[in-house]
């Protein structure tokens, strides 16, 4: 497998009480906290292309944009779906959204970079 547009994958969820703002501390109320949205969909598109990296490859974050359009309470199913829609050298780009049965939840893109594992980490300890 090689990385082109159209790889996907989707999440599903249940809202719990660790997912939560209150919980997280990103807010008070008993809802979805954005910042575990946005850790959820970053896991999405580390899963659409799961098996396209060549080996000691993995990708990094390295930019976000998220609009968290609607609250979605404790016990609420949300489904998270991701695809990657450019390919831009080791520049990848991802759209994603989240939504529960009748609402969207969320939109956004987030961008990852194809590294070496090995040299990445090295880069870490000087």
């Amino acid at each position: 497998m090689t990385l082109a547009p159209g790889l996907r994958a989707r999440l599903l969820v249940m809202v719990e009480k660790e997912d939560t703002a209150m919980k997280i501390g990103s807010g008070d109320v008993p809802v979805l906290g954005t910042p575990r949205l946005l850790a959820l969909a970053e896991q999405a598109t580390v899963q659409a292309i799961a098996g396209a990296l060549g080996p000691g490859e993995t990708t990094v974050g390295t930019r976000v944009a998220l609009e968290h359009l609607a609250a979605s309470p404790i016990g609420a199913h949300v489904e998270i779906s991701t695809e990657l829609t450019e390919v831009d050298g080791r520049r990848l780009v991802f759209a994603f959204t989240a939504g529960d049965r009748h609402t969207t939840v969320a939109t956004g893109t987030i961008e990852r970079v194809v590294v070496d594992r090995d040299r990445f980490l090295a880069r870490l300890t000087r």
